[in-house]
């Protein structure tokens, strides 16, 4: 399948009617330059909003588009980019490895719980119409398989910190339907997403960026650890930034909404996707730990309630996610890195 034809499969995900609700109206999206923001931009773009991308990274990867540089730590920065705005996708984040999580977990939670407040915040405040929020398939409690739960998760966050800090922002959004009656806040938890965009830092990229980077650096074999058969969801940033679309629109009725792939894969199937797009050597290194046995996620509550229906498959996106690489190895570069002076 070609690049041109899965990217028009994927925006069918959405019908034509909703892209047209976007037309004209002013956008904020935070995060605009990273992973699964830059999508949300394009397509707001093409529906012919207004959109006012913001972040910290030295990047502009989208014509038509208002560029803002600002710290979402600041409150008073927060209500000046969200004034007079009809909708807005409140996508920025932190990503890390998972030794980074645990090293310099203070570097996740106070930037985290500050931005989170005082985006959701600045946008009550400012009576912005339409609200969406992105959590993490981090803040589940550990489990295999991740399903949506009436009320609260069953045990603390797998990810401690920065999941906590998602957790934080979500109960926010219902505090705020409750005492507020806001229904136009939604809550999306992602799993692993990858794609165009993604964290390609060594020092704390996630494993299909990691994996890319040594490829590309020549390493032969490519040691991995542990002995293949651990199982994870691997979501393509375009299909979780069309559900992101897709949640802020309908509303997600003050609960938080599963965005994955839904298909289990093993990391030694993730690995021959992967070969099948540029060759290399592998070897397994069984002496190192494999991590938790099963993460997917259960997708069928935003494919009932949302229409989310993933488009691309994981060799395409993969394929999708190579190319980019290639081209842009480097842009890790013009990010925000928050644990460097950490």
């Amino acid at each position: 399948m070609t690049q041109t034809i899965t990217e028009q499969i994927r925006r069918d995900m959405i019908a034509a009617s909703i892209m047209q609700f976007f037309t004209g109206k002013n956008i904020v999206v935070t995060g605009g330059s990273g992973l699964i923001g830059r999508k949300i931009v394009s397509r707001l773009v093409e529906a012919g909003a207004a959109v006012r991308s913001v972040s910290l990274d030295e990047l502009q990867v989208e014509d038509k588009v208002e560029y803002v540089k600002g710290d979402l730590c600041d409150f008073g920065f927060c209500q000046r980019i969200v004034k007079d705005m009809d909708c807005v996708f409140h996508v920025a984040g932190i990503k890390g490895s998972i030794e980074v999580t645990k090293s310099k977990p203070a570097s996740f939670l106070v930037p985290l719980l500050m931005m989170n407040t005082n985006m959701l915040e600045a946008c009550r405040l400012n009576n912005v119409d339409r609200v969406v929020y992105t959590s993490s398939i981090g803040a589940y409690p550990s489990a295999e398989i991740f399903k949506e739960q009436e009320g609260e998760d069953d045990g603390p966050p797998m990810d401690m910190f920065p999941g906590w800090a998602k957790r934080m922002a979500e109960l926010q959004v219902r505090a705020y339907q409750i005492q507020y009656g806001l229904k136009h806040y939604a809550v999306v938890r992602p799993c692993n997403v990858y794609g165009p965009g993604d964290n390609f830092d060594p020092a704390n990229a996630m494993v299909i960026p990691t994996l890319m980077r040594r490829i590309f650096s020549k390493e032969d074999p490519v040691v991995i650890w542990g002995d293949g058969t651990a199982i994870r969801d691997f979501a393509y940033s375009g299909d979780v930034a069309d559900g992101v679309i897709l949640a802020l629109y309908h509303g997600t009725g003050g609960r938080y909404v599963n965005l994955g792939s839904g298909i289990g894969y093993t990391i030694k199937e993730l690995v021959e996707a992967l070969q099948s797009v540029v060759p290399f050597r592998a070897q397994f290194d069984s002496t190192k730990p494999s991590g938790f046995p099963r993460r997917v996620m259960d997708i069928s509550l935003a494919r009932n309630f949302l229409g989310y229906e993933p488009q691309v498959n994981l060799q395409e996106g993969l394929q999708h996610t190579w190319d980019w690489y290639v081209k842009h190895h480097d842009e890790y570069l013009k990010r925000q890195n928050y644990f460097s002076a950490s």
